[in-house]
């Protein structure tokens, strides 16, 4: 064999096993739980429907609407429980599903939703990547929402004129602490920051325990419910 055969057939094996790497790497996600499937069934309340984009969940709403970014290599529909609860309680939910569970490669995604409703008061936000993801792109289209809610993420971008609401557990493990407190010079200082006392990085979904995250001293439920209060009171403060 020539020494420019061997060259060839060294990259096209490494190669191969890049495309084998990242295949592993995007089809290994956290599943929804069985908990997360229920909540995407309609009842009389909300409408849980499949779209181009991902899930709308169709509230009593007609003023006011939010665009979730689900987290990294976490499946859309575990979210489901707590953006079911948030149209329960007035603001209809537009859950993206992203190519490779990867909110970073469609960081735009929010345009097309945008596109396609109208509402009076527009929000975005997400948990974890997708929450980075979404403060990427709301630092270039701050004229487009009434505010950003953050759920263990923080921005890399400034947010100069947008209200801000971080959330996240103490028993979070997942969040990087030290990159949050830097990038809080990125957000306004009025921006809102809660902490669940017992809540971890996972349970803001359902989808069971996360690798390297903190265990809970509260139930999934617990977290979910604190944080729709938390969401809710929120957004009713910027109506007003």
């Amino acid at each position: 064999m020539t020494k420019k055969a061997r060259v060839l057939l060294i990259v096209c094996f490494l190669s191969a096993l890049l495309l084998l790497g990242t295949a592993f790497y995007t089809q290994t996600y956290y599943h929804a739980d069985e908990t997360a499937i229920e909540a995407l069934s309609s009842d009389e309340l909300v409408n849980v429907s499949q779209t181009d984009y991902g899930w709308f969940f169709d509230g009593p709403s007609e003023e006011d609407a939010f665009i979730f970014y689900p987290g990294g290599k976490v499946e859309e529909t575990a979210y489901a429980p707590l953006l079911r609860r948030l149209a329960e309680e007035g603001v209809d939910v537009m859950l993206v599903s992203m190519p490779a569970r990867l909110a970073i490669l469609d960081v735009d995604a929010a345009q097309k939703v945008l596109a396609e409703y109208e509402y009076e008061h527009w929000y975005i936000g997400g948990h974890s990547l997708g929450g980075a993801s979404t403060a990427l792109y709301a630092s270039e289209n701050e004229d487009k929402f009434d505010g950003i809610i953050l759920l263990g993420s923080f921005s890399t971008k400034p947010l100069e004129d947008i209200r801000v609401l971080f959330i996240y557990g103490s028993e979070d493990q997942v969040l990087n602490m030290e990159k949050y407190i830097d990038n809080r010079a990125n957000v306004p200082e009025c921006a809102e920051e809660y902490v669940i006392e017992g809540g971890n990085h996972a349970q803001f979904g359902s989808y069971g325990v996360q690798q390297g995250d903190g265990s809970a001293t509260i139930s999934g439920e617990e977290q979910v419910e604190i944080t729709v209060n938390l969401i809710i009171s929120f957004l009713q403060e910027a109506t007003q």
